[in-house]
């Protein structure tokens, strides 16, 4: 199946002024020069040229197009490589295609001309899901992160951490095949020991930046609290600069979650405008409050908002008790009607600058860390953590003072998982899943 030539549509299937549908394989050049006015097979690679796209068994002329030739192994799938640029348009792109198919192509499976690369030794699996990463990509924070995966960062990352552990099994086995050479307590306590700590603090912290990096990634979980009227859905509507949710001097108008998504810079939030919480006998407010708890419990970032008019009442203190344990900030309301020492804002008239200031600041040292190499995805994170969970394992049977032949069953495993993350030691099924989540035509 991967030696068969296949072909599919790399743009976005609409009206547009060029489309480009994408041809690789053995076949590529020989069933693209069968629907064009030009000989294919002399051009050099990497070369464009103008032609007329025609049906060759009805000799019915479809387009004019510029076609690109990329000749293996200097193209994106290390396979003979043609890119037609068509005019945009739904009906010609897809008859073209359609042609090309008739023609011996295979339509592409989800994916697979960035599957291919991978199978073909031009990328690794880390780039390959950067790659879908930057197709994604809704934020200069997630592009970065991309463009920084797709150049191979993850590889720089793991590959010191790789010859490392290398260098602590192969310091072991060499004990084990020739034991005459070293004694096994003290190579345990004085060289392995050591190793596989320092090791393992180098694998936390790449982990603790690496979640961190996620958080900003996904966009960070942020809840709006405060008790009735206080200006939630004010200060929500403010920040996403439209009336999304309804705004009333009657109190306990929110009685469900409002959402919204926006961009602060670098940092990406995912909004939550809860029901105000407090006492109360209405049934359906009653289940927005619990929502609003709740809501609470799953944050990643509380903004707690208190009203600048008045002073702290137990309704305050209580959303105050409750977010204590919780990332938070702190902000007074209606700064435009009273003065209050501390963060204050007035979402009424859109005077958000300092409270934006301080979301960006809280995250700081996120933004920084994430500009250094770091994992980008679950599966990256998920390897990396079991590759920790075994060579805690390891230590712990070289503070016991088990055989070391045993250790290296659990050093071998960490080994295998940091493998693993580049694609190196990768189950097919693991494969099949992860591209085809990637578009058609990439």
């Amino acid at each position: 199946m991967l030696n068969d030539t296949i072909a599919a549509i790399s743009t976005a299937l609409s009206e547009g002024a060029i489309s480009i549908v994408r041809v690789s394989g053995d076949d590529a050049i020989e069933i693209v020069n069968q629907c064009c006015s030009i000989d294919l097979t002399k051009s050099p690679s990497h070369t464009i040229r103008y032609a007329t796209f025609q049906d060759p068994h009805t000799h019915e002329i479809l387009d004019e197009v510029l076609i690109s030739v990329f000749k293996a192994p200097k193209t994106y799938t290390r396979e003979d490589l043609v890119e037609i640029n068509c005019h945009g348009g739904v009906y010609i792109t897809r008859k073209i295609l359609s042609i090309l198919l008739a023609c011996g192509a295979r339509l592409a499976n989800p994916g697979e001309f960035t599957q291919r690369a991978f199978l073909n030794g031009r990328i690794d699996l880390t780039q390959a899901e950067a790659v879908n990463d930057m197709i994604r990509a809704n934020s200069s924070t997630n592009a970065k992160m991309a463009i920084s995966g797709i150049r191979g960062s993850v590889k720089k990352l793991l590959d010191p951490l790789i010859e490392d552990l290398l260098n602590i099994i192969a310091v072991i086995e060499v004990n084990i095949d020739y034991p005459e050479y070293d004694d096994v307590e003290m190579l345990t306590n004085e060289r392995v020991l050591p190793m596989s700590l320092s090791w393992l603090n180098q694998i936390n912290e790449i982990l603790k930046k690496s979640e961190s990096g996620q958080l900003l990634k996904a966009g960070i979980k942020t809840a709006i609290v405060g008790k009735p009227n206080v200006g939630k859905s004010s200060l929500l509507n403010a920040l996403l600069e439209e009336d999304k949710a309804i705004v009333s001097d009657i109190a306990g108008t929110t009685r469900d979650l409002v959402e919204g998504h926006i961009q602060l810079g670098q940092i990406h939030l995912n909004l939550i405008d809860t029901a105000g919480i407090r006492d109360t006998l209405d049934t359906v407010e009653k289940i927005g409050i619990e929502r609003s708890k709740k809501a609470i419990e799953e944050a990643e970032l509380v903004i707690v908002v208190l009203d600048a008019t008045s002073e702290i009442d137990e309704q305050d203190q209580l959303l105050l008790d409750m977010t204590a344990d919780k990332k938070r900030i702190i902000v007074y309301n209606k700064s435009d009607l009273a003065e209050k020492e501390g963060l204050s804002i007035s979402a009424a008239k859109g005077e958000l600058d300092d409270l934006i200031h301080e979301i960006e600041s809280y995250y700081e040292q996120e933004l920084i860390s994430i500009q250094n190499p770091i994992l980008n995805n679950e599966r990256q994170i998920g390897c990396l953590m079991k590759a920790r969970n075994s060579m805690n394992a390891a230590i712990e049977s070289l503070e016991n003072g088990i055989e070391l032949d045993m250790v290296t069953i659990d050093l071998q495993d960490a080994y295998t998982q940091l493998k693993e993350i580049l694609g190196e030691v990768s189950r097919d099924d693991l494969l099949d899943t992860l591209f085809s989540n990637f578009c058609l035509g990439k």
